[in-house]
């Protein structure tokens, strides 16, 4: 899978993730202690995040690590 594929799919599943939650980008941003833009480019594709801001998005949305690496 190429870069940019992962990028994009790891995106789209902490967008459904959060919507699932009813939580605003601002709102996962602020619980991963980290600004409403950086989480705009996460979930667009745009950066490529550390495995630690990842288990911050998880902790947040109180689901594990490997539910955010699952492409359906």
């Amino acid at each position: 899978m190429e870069k940019a594929v992962f990028l994009k799919l790891l995106g789209e599943n902490i967008v459904r993730l959060r919507l699932a939650k009813g939580w605003s980008q601002t709102e996962l941003a602020n619980a991963c202690n980290k600004d409403r833009q950086t989480l705009h480019k996460v979930e667009n594709g745009q950066v490529n995040v550390s495995v630690y801001f990842l288990l911050q998005i998880a902790n947040a949305l109180e689901v594990a690590v490997n539910q955010i690496l699952i492409f359906k």
